[in-house]
């Protein structure tokens, strides 16, 4: 196996450590503090400008066609200087992959460019129901036959940049007697479509930075030629997309787990108790040996589910291994290097305790822990 990374690969990696070093890591602590997405949404499009929201979109429509390889390299260096910015980068390629596998020819010239160019700011992924979380088929939100076009009724939650998105993908029941998850559709709604509206940002322990809305839908209106994909085959869409943002949360996680760790290491460094440097005892070594071990065993995990899908092998389980793994090892990170801090570790003065917050949520969007470990071990039986 080659673990070498490519000359492209390599480029776009040390390009977002550069950005988020330059750009983010300055601006992350106040973006937390004071939710202010004019920050957020000014580094969005210089992402976008670098070609971040679609790196693995074909250049036709405006994306860089850099690979999913590339796409995790990225995430993972925006996501140690702002969680924040990386989910929003996320969801957005996210949807613009799922535009690219499932959009008719005129959909993708339509709105990729948009999406591509930042002129549409991010691209909002409307699955998520008040009572449809783990299990999407329960969903309530409908869309009925109209002149034209359908009429989308209904609520969505916890709907990442619903405030500033520019593009919806939104899922509706289409077919209430159709056999559970089988009469469920997706549509393109853009913003400003009259009887769209997003509701208030939720106040959240962690990646305060980005918004995390309720998103309305009454009476809204949408034209026939905005059905995504087939009609009624709508979950599978969502679940065939999943698998991909999975990886894209699995790699945020971990560089909120390798910026905790590092901080924390340096900070071990210098911190000097009982007249020598902290580091120097053999309990926070250890720690920091299980941390960076786990955190580059998540970083296997990640990449091996990237590499397959831009090979275009089955990846789904793999994605679900290396959600589940990064996720919590970041988690453990983040932990320890709040230990490694102490007291310092429990206050804004010191990132840690952000980086701490933030990684929390990501065990449980993109489905939470114990749903990849339902996936992983429904693949292992055969009867996924």
């Amino acid at each position: 196996m080659d673990f070498k990374l490519s000359n492209e690969q390599q480029m776009i990696q040390d390009t977002a450590r550069g950005f988020a070093q330059k750009d983010l890591a300055p601006v992350a602590q106040k973006l937390d503090r004071d939710k202010d997405f004019s920050i957020l949404v000014a580094n969005v499009k210089k992402l976008a400008q670098l070609g971040f929201m679609g790196l693995n979109v074909p250049e036709a429509y405006g994306g860089a066609n850099a690979g999913a390889v590339a796409l995790s390299l990225a995430l993972t260096e925006i996501g140690k200087a702002c969680a924040s910015t990386a989910v929003t980068m996320s969801v957005t390629n996210m949807v613009a992959e799922l535009l690219v596998e499932f959009g008719t020819e005129t959909q993708k010239q339509k709105h990729l460019p948009g999406l591509m160019s930042g002129e549409h700011v991010a691209g909002s992924f409307c699955l998520t129901e008040s009572s449809a979380g783990s299990d999407p088929t329960g969903m309530k939100t409908t869309a009925v036959p109209c002149d034209g076009g359908y009429l989308i009724n209904g609520s969505k939650l916890f709907i990442t940049s619903a405030e500033y998105a520019g593009i919806f993908i939104v899922w509706a029941v289409t077919d209430k007697l159709a056999q559970r998850g089988r009469g469920i559709s997706t549509f393109i709604v853009e913003r400003g479509t009259p009887g769209c509206r997003a509701g208030r940002n939720e106040e959240k322990m962690g990646q305060r930075g980005s918004a995390t809305n309720e998103v309305f839908f009454e009476d809204c209106r949408v034209p026939r030629e905005n059905l995504l994909g087939q009609l009624n085959a709508g979950y599978n869409i969502a679940l065939a997309e999943l698998a991909g943002g999975r990886i894209g949360i699995g790699s945020l996680a971990l560089g909120i787990g390798q910026a905790a760790m590092d901080f924390a290491t340096a900070y071990a460094r210098d911190r000097i108790q009982f007249g020598k440097s902290i580091a120097s005892f053999q309990a926070l070594q250890w720690m920091i040996a299980d941390a960076y071990t786990e955190l580059d065993a998540a970083r296997l995990l990640v990449l091996r589910a990237a590499s397959l899908k831009e090979a275009g092998q089955p990846y789904a389980k793999e994605a679900a291994m290396g959600k589940l793994y990064a996720s919590e090892a970041a988690n453990r990170a983040c932990y320890s290097a709040v230990q490694m801090l102490g007291g310092y570790g429990y206050v804004e003065e010191y990132p840690v305790e952000r980086y701490y917050r933030d990684a929390r949520v990501t065990t449980l969007y993109e489905g939470t822990s114990e749903i990849q470990r339902l996936v992983i071990a429904r693949s292992i039986l055969g009867n996924g």
